[in-house]
C-alpha cells in the first residue's frame, strides 16, 4: 500500500474528519510522558533492504513503553531481511484512533496499529481491519494456547473473527507502603476481602498516617470491586444495563463511607493530565498513606524498597477476586497488500514471543500476554528478586473482561459521572447509580434501535 501522507497532512485530514475518537480509561496505561508524530531516522530507513516489504506501524505509549517497542522493532528488522517495520508514534491511544480514521479516509493508513479493544472492534465492524484467522490458520507454528485466554478473546468477536491479537495487558493492583503496614500490625496475606482492606485502612490511619488507603480517581477501581462482588454491566441478552443492582450499590456505598464518613480513604482528583495519579503515588511513597490502587504499568516508576504489591482481593468471603484485565490489540489494516499484512503478522508473532514479552514486562511493568514467560529462565530469576513483577500476571489469570459496549462508551461515561458523585461529592451510591442506569439504558436503547 502506497504511503504518501506525512504527519502534518494527517493532522489536516483529522481536522475535517467527522468521525469520533475513542477515549482511553484510567486502566489503559500508567501515567508517563508520551511522544507523538515520531518517525524513524534516515539512517534507520537506509538500513532497510531494498527488497524488504515495508510495514508501517502506528502506536502510542509512555516514554518507557515507546522506547521498548522501538527496541523490539529494531530487533525484528535485524533478525530477518524480508520485512522492515517503520514506526510512527502518536500521543496516546485516542490520537492513534483519530489519526488512523483520517489516514483511512485519505488512503494513507498504516499496515499495523496498536489500539484499544473498543476502537479495534469498531473498525472491525466496518471491515477496516482484517480477520487474522486466515493468517493464523496458514501458520503451523501459531498457537492460540500461547496467549492468556482473558487477553486473546478480547480481540475476537462473537462470530469468531480475530480483529486483533493481544500486545500486552493492564490490570490494577494494590501497592502498599511496607512501613505503614508494619506500624499498623497488618500482614498483606491477611487481606482477603475489601472489608479486610477497609479495616486495615482504619488501623493505618490510627497509626498516624493521613489516610489508610487511596483508591485511584475514577470509576475503574469501583468497577473492579463490583465485578469481584458478582456485578455485571449488561443482562445476559444484552438488552438491559445492570449498573444499579445490589451488587453495585453495596460496593460503591462502602467506598463512599470509607472516603466521606470514616475518612480512612481519600482520592486525588482533577489537575492537569496525570497530576492526580502522581499525587496519589507520592502520598504512599512519602508515607502519608498506607497504599493505593494503581496500574500494573506503575511498576517501572515505583521504589520497591518502600512499597510492595499484592492482588486485589475478593469483595467478600462468598465471592472471588475478578478485577478487569484489559489488553491492547495489534490489528492489521484491511487495505494493506497481502505482503504487508503478512509482514505485520510476522511482527505480531515476534513481539508476543516469550523472549520479547519477558523484555516488555520487565521493562514496563505491563502484563505479558504469552503464558510461556513462566518457562523463561531470565523471567524466573527476575521474579525471584522482584516478586511484585509477578502480581499483575497472576491477577490477570482470573481477570474480568469489560464487555463490548454497543453505545460507543456511553455506559462507561455514565459510570464515570456516578463515580465523581460518590467519590468527590459524597452522594449516595444508590442515587448516583440510579441516575447512571437511566442515562446508560437510554443510550443502549438508542444503539439497539429500541
Amino acid at each position: 500500500m502506497k504511503k504518501t501522507l506525512v504527519i502534518t497532512l494527517l493532522a489536516s485530514a483529522l481536522a475535517v474528519s467527522a468521525l469520533a475518537g475513542c477515549g482511553a480509561s484510567a486502566t489503559d496505561s500508567a501515567p508517563a510522558e508520551a511522544q507523538t508524530g515520531t518517525e524513524e531516522t534516515g539512517e534507520e530507513n537506509d538500513a532497510a533492504s531494498a527488497e524488504a516489504v515495508e510495514v508501517e506501524f502506528w502506536y502510542a505509549g509512555g516514554k518507557t513503553a515507546v522506547n521498548v517497542i522501538q527496541e523490539i522493532v529494531d530487533s525484528f528488522n535485524e533478525s530477518q531481511d524480508q520485512y522492515h517495520v517503520k514506526t510512527v508514534t502518536q500521543a496516546d491511544y485516542e490520537e492513534t484512533y483519530q489519526s488512523l480514521q483520517a489516514g483511512i479516509a485519505g488512503n494513507a493508513a498504516p499496515d499495523l496499529v496498536l489500539l484499544n479493544v473498543d476502537a479495534a472492534r469498531s473498525l472491525s465492524d466496518k471491515e477496516l481491519v482484517m480477520d487474522l484467522n486466515s493468517l493464523i490458520e496458514a501458520d503451523s507454528e501459531f498457537s492460540q494456547e500461547d496467549y492468556l485466554e482473558v487477553f486473546y478473546k478480547q480481540g475476537m468477536d462473537d462470530a469468531g473473527k480475530v480483529y486483533g491479537l493481544p500486545a500486552y495487558g493492564t490490570t490494577q493492583v494494590l501497592y502498599y507502603n511496607m512501613e505503614a503496614f508494619e506500624a499498623a500490625g497488618i500482614k498483606a496475606e491477611d487481606i482477603q476481602t475489601w472489608a479486610d482492606l477497609g479495616e486495615a485502612a482504619s488501623k493505618i490511619k490510627a497509626a498516624g498516617y493521613d489516610y489508610g488507603w487511596e483508591p485511584m480517581w475514577g470509576a475503574d477501581n469501583l468497577i473492579d470491586a463490583a465485578f469481584s462482588n458478582g456485578a455485571s454491566i449488561f443482562s445476559e441478552d444484552g438488552t438491559q444495563v445492570t449498573i444499579n443492582t445490589d451488587e453495585w450499590v453495596e460496593v460503591w456505598e462502602a467506598f463512599r463511607t470509607w472516603i466521606h464518613e470514616d475518612e480512612t480513604m481519600a482520592i486525588h482528583s482533577g489537575g492537569q493530565g496525570w497530576e492526580y495519579w502522581y499525587a496519589t503515588i507520592d502520598d504512599v511513597i512519602a508515607g502519608k498513606a498506607g497504599g493505593y490502587t494503581g496500574s500494573s504499568g506503575d511498576q517501572a516508576d515505583l521504589d520497591f524498597s518502600i512499597v510492595a504489591a499484592m492482588e486485589q482481593p475478593a469483595w467478600s468471603d462468598s465471592t472471588s477476586s475478578a478485577p478487569m484485565a484489559e489488553t491492547k490489540t495489534l490489528s492489521v489494516l484491511s487495505g494493506s497488500s497481502q505482503e504487508e499484512q503478512q509482514g505485520a503478522f510476522e511482527f505480531i508473532k515476534y513481539f508476543t514471543n516469550p523472549e520479547n514479552q519477558v523484555k516488555w514486562t520487565m521493562s514496563t511493568g505491563y502484563v505479558a500476554v504469552n503464558v510461556n514467560i513462566d518457562d523463561n529462565e531470565e523471567y524466573q530469576a527476575y521474579v525471584a528478586e522482584n516478586p511484585q513483577a509477578a502480581v499483575p500476571f497472576q491477577q490477570a489469570t482470573h481477570g474480568t473482561v469489560y464487555p463490548y459496549d454497543p453505545t460507543n462508551g456511553a455506559v462507561k461515561d455514565a459510570l464515570n459521572v456516578a463515580a465523581d458523585k460518590v467519590e468527590i461529592e459524597g452522594i449516595s451510591a444508590k442515587e448516583a447509580l440510579d441516575e447512571a442506569q437511566a442515562t446508560a439504558q437510554a443510550a443502549l436503547d438508542e444503539a439497539l434501535g429500541n
